[in-house]
């Protein structure tokens, strides 16, 4: 009986074990902590989102930009164009922008898929319930939002290429980049 009781003991041990590195591992997006935070609150929603890595909870209110937060979803055809070009975009502009997914109203395993078919690995957010694409006014998906330094936004409510997202990350954010 004791053999019995020790072996279900480390057998639990070793799936919560796996499942946590399960979790760790099964998202293709980087970690949420590097996430620069404004002295003051921004213009952005008052809302609260858990990043998709984890349950650490970003309020957006507090995050500084310059900053391009991109709302998409693996079920989106415009997102499957455009997502790519964000991640172009995060790896242009290195720590002079800030880049920020939203995987909006999708399923975890299906915007993980998704973007790890992209090569998509920017930071990003999980949003369920549509909170943040209904408090900016969106209706469909993609939506991409810029915040300047200032904390003032700007919402786009169309899909974006490279060339007007190159245009519009430097009128909005004040950030030149080449894309």
């Amino acid at each position: 009986m004791r053999a019995v009781t020790g072996l279900l003991a480390v057998l639990t041990l070793f799936l919560g074990a796996c499942a946590a590195d399960a979790e760790a591992t099964g998202s293709p997006f980087a970690a949420c902590t590097a996430l620069p935070a404004a002295p003051s609150p921004n213009s952005l929603p008052d809302l609260e989102l858990p990043c998709f890595t984890g349950k650490k909870q970003v309020d957006l209110r507090s995050l500084a930009g310059p900053a391009v937060i991109n709302l998409w979803a693996s079920w989106c055809e415009p997102c499957r164009r455009e997502l790519p070009v964000m991640q172009q975009l995060a790896a242009t502009a290195g720590d002079r922008l800030t880049v920020l997914g939203v995987d909006t109203g999708d399923g975890r395993e299906a915007g993980a898929s998704f973007a790890a078919d992209k090569d998509v690995t920017f930071p990003t957010l999980f949003d369920e319930d549509r909170k943040l694409v209904n408090a900016v006014g969106g209706i469909n998906l993609p939506v991409t939002v810029f915040l300047d330094a200032t904390g003032k936004t700007y919402v786009n409510l169309l899909p974006l290429d490279a060339a007007k997202l190159t245009a519009m990350v430097k009128e909005h954010t004040g950030v030149a980049v080449t894309l």
